[in-house]
């Protein structure tokens, strides 16, 4: 009788490794249960966190009573040192209060999910949020590039193409570029964003695209909590939809524009506003970031000379974002300026934009 060939194992996929800090009496044992369907699980006390985490970790969980002073001295001295910040941090709350979400970022998290929690829900956050080995390899790396800068650029073609035409763009053609965007620049890093958008984009596309990738990268920088990435994304790739339609003599003309050619070009971001406006699904934050990034806080900018408290916090990230890569990026009649030299300028220009922010900026800026 011929004997059967033996088929080798599948190999399984190489796995996440996570490290779960908890102060509960039961070690957060059923937290650790979910956890292990994708990922290898160390659990310590939050009392026992090294000071600096193991290398080859993919992220942490913190589960923790925010009520305990001792428990929330002994994160806060661990997580917001500069070994953490690389690290995806989720906290698991007690309940979902805001007070509750709002300790956690300030303690270092990067996402928040509530108890009682749907496991699936959990592991689904898990997947998005933390990568597994497999996610980490050169091949996944240029995937999740390639995917990312297509995202973007596929909402840039429907407004700049769709827009002018008189086609409406839908909040949901922005939505489902984010994850992928946020996962590229999050898997590979800023630096190769801007060296592939450089290499493959045509000059109206390549300046909102990297203004999406300093953006991103500023947010994640400061540890936003994803919805608040997601967020700030949606301001880069929208914000200058009023080009869509500015003649394109004037904006290979920008830093010539003057009397009615540079009143013309001031006409886009009320444009763009009304553009989105018309289409009823974005929300008021957006329409903001699109009518006011050009606001400045001494009230000299447009189109409403708005200043000081008048300006949220996300239209000010906006501005600088969209400065810097006006005075970095290649463009027709303009020498770009070295990122230092860039930096130097905004900081020159003193109270019109926000200092503080922009030295938040400085690591991003200075580094990409």
């Amino acid at each position: 009788m011929n004997a059967v060939a033996r088929q080798p194992a599948p190999r399984s996929e190489p796995r996440r490794r996570l490290l779960l800090a908890s102060d509960r009496r039961d070690q957060s044992a059923d937290l650790a249960r979910i956890l292990a369907g994708v990922a290898d699980v160390q659990t310590i006390a939050t009392n026992q966190l090294p000071d600096t985490p193991a290398q080859e970790l993919s992220g942490i969980v913190v589960d923790i009573n925010l009520r305990s002073a001792e428990s929330v001295q002994a994160v806060r001295r661990k997580l917001l040192g500069g070994g953490y910040q690389p690290i995806p941090r989720l906290f698991v709350l007690a309940d979902e209060l805001h007070h509750g979400s709002m300790q956690a970022w300030a303690l270092g998290a990067t996402d928040t999910i509530a108890r009682p929690f749907d496991p699936r829900d959990l592991l689904s956050r898990i997947r998005a949020a933390f990568p597994d080995a497999s996610e980490t390899t050169e091949t996944a790396r240029a995937e999740a590039m390639s995917k990312g800068v297509a995202a973007a650029h596929g909402v840039l073609v429907k407004i700049f193409e769709r827009l002018p035409a008189g086609k409406p763009l839908s909040y949901q053609d922005v939505l489902q570029a984010e994850a992928p965007i946020l996962k590229a620049i999050k898997r590979t890093s800023l630096r190769e964003w801007l060296a592939t958008v450089g290499r493959h984009h045509n000059e109206s596309y390549r300046l909102a695209l990297f203004a999406t990738g300093y953006a991103v990268a500023f947010a994640q920088h400061l540890g936003m909590r994803e919805e608040d990435q997601r967020r700030l994304t949606r301001a880069a790739l929208l914000f200058d939809v009023g080009k869509a339609f500015v003649d394109v003599a004037l904006l290979d003309n920008l830093d010539g524009l003057q009397g009615e050619r540079l009143q013309k070009f001031r006409e886009h971001p009320r444009r763009g506003y009304d553009a989105l406006a018309s289409e009823g699904s974005f929300p008021r934050e957006t329409l903001d970031v699109v009518l006011h990034h050009h606001e400045l806080l001494d009230g000299s900018g447009y189109p409403d000379g708005l200043h000081g408290d008048q300006i949220s916090d996300i239209v000010r990230i906006t501005t600088i974002v969209d400065m810097f890569t006006s005075l970095v990026a290649q463009r027709k009649n303009h020498t770009p300026l070295m990122p230092l030299h860039a930096f130097s300028a905004m900081e020159a220009i003193g109270d019109k934009i926000d200092q503080r922010l922009l030295q938040a900026f400085r690591p991003v800026a200075l580094g990409g």
